[in-house]
């Protein structure tokens, strides 16, 4: 199995990101694989994620045709698109002065995939791809999901706020690519 990091480019590809986003929610899943396996919170529709990929392409890990990851680009001038993520632009704008910034706008890994370093190859081919456009790459992680936090912060993200939103604690984190081009 040859995992191979790109953009996505089809609506096929797009699909699969949902499926996948489908198998993952919180809501599908018992308490005992959103603990040991993490979980994403926010479910898209297929118009705003090719919304969001025709303004700035996703980042995906392929296994042949098979999509068994991503990471979702979610440029600033999606900030109203998903009212739910509305408080995280805001809170973003103001710890993040001065800075250009592009949003994380979701990671997951299709199960067969996991603790295979996919988390890790999206994220670098993130950085390569997107950091000589922008600062830092910020989004947040719900308190609770503590596997993907921990993952985050292996990568190089830094807790900068807690949040608390509908009812939900989040962190918010942000990978400042400035860092590692000194």
């Amino acid at each position: 199995m040859a995992i191979t990091y790109t953009r996505a480019t089809s609506n096929d590809e797009l699909h699969q990101i949902l499926d996948i986003q489908k198998r993952n929610l919180k809501t599908v899943l018992s308490s005992e694989e959103t603990k040991n396996e993490g979980y994403i919170t926010v479910g898209h529709d297929f118009d705003i994620l090719k919304k969001m990929n025709d303004a700035c392409p996703h980042i995906i890990a392929k296994d042949g045709d098979k999509v068994a990851g991503y990471t979702l680009v979610m440029l600033q001038s999606f900030r109203n698109e998903m009212p739910v993520l509305t408080p995280m632009f805001e809170t973003a704008d103001e710890l993040l002065k001065g800075k250009n910034y592009v949003v994380m706008g979701q990671v997951c890994i299709d199960k067969p995939y996991r603790k295979m370093g996919v988390f890790r190859g999206l994220y670098t081919y993130y950085q390569q791809q997107l950091s000589n456009r922008f600062d830092c790459l910020f989004t947040e992680v719900a308190t609770h999901n503590t596997r993907s936090l921990e993952a985050h912060k292996s990568i190089g993200f830094k807790i900068l706020k807690t949040q608390i939103t509908e009812e939900t604690s989040w962190e918010l984190v942000n990978w400042d690519w400035n860092i590692k081009k000194n």
